[in-house]
């Protein structure tokens, strides 16, 4: 009596390469958050993870809406990228770092337009109504972003 499998006779294959293309785009999306995280840290005023670290409620909303703007960016340009492994790779990167820098001139300009004063704001022992301002200009304009590069 013969048995056959319900496996495709390529399925070990396929999934050896899928965990490797998960680990990759990890990887990619990782050093992806990292750069939006310093793009973020370098154009604010003030030293933010230190400002973070201190419990200031204000960085942590700015610095939190920071990086998920940058997630929603990483998320699609990974998601959008092209089927081929090493070109996803590559578009993923080349997306996602021109979505940080777009995102972060982006913010910045806004923050000029409606003269809010970030610095005194993040730097503030006490929760400033304007942080979530601030936050919602990050979540929209990466959202913006984001669809962009869709």
């Amino acid at each position: 009596m013969t048995s056959t499998l319900a496996l495709s006779e390529t399925f070990g294959s396929d999934l050896v390469r899928g965990i490797g293309a998960i680990l990759l785009y990890g990887v990619v999306g990782l050093l992806l958050m990292f750069a939006g995280f310093y793009a973020i840290d370098w154009t604010t005023p003030g030293k933010l993870s230190k400002l973070v670290h201190a419990g200031l409620p204000n960085a942590v909303i700015v610095t939190a809406s920071g990086m998920l703007s940058m997630a929603f960016i990483v998320v699609v340009a990974i998601f959008n990228s092209a089927s081929d492994l090493t070109e996803g790779l590559i578009t993923s990167l080349v997306y996602g770092l021109l979505g940080i820098i777009v995102q972060v001139v982006a913010v910045r300009l806004l923050e000029w337009a409606t003269r809010i004063d970030v610095a005194s704001t993040i730097e503030s022992e006490k929760f400033a109504p304007v942080s979530i301002v601030v936050a919602a200009a990050h979540l929209g304009l990466g959202l913006v972003v984001a669809v962009g590069i869709s």
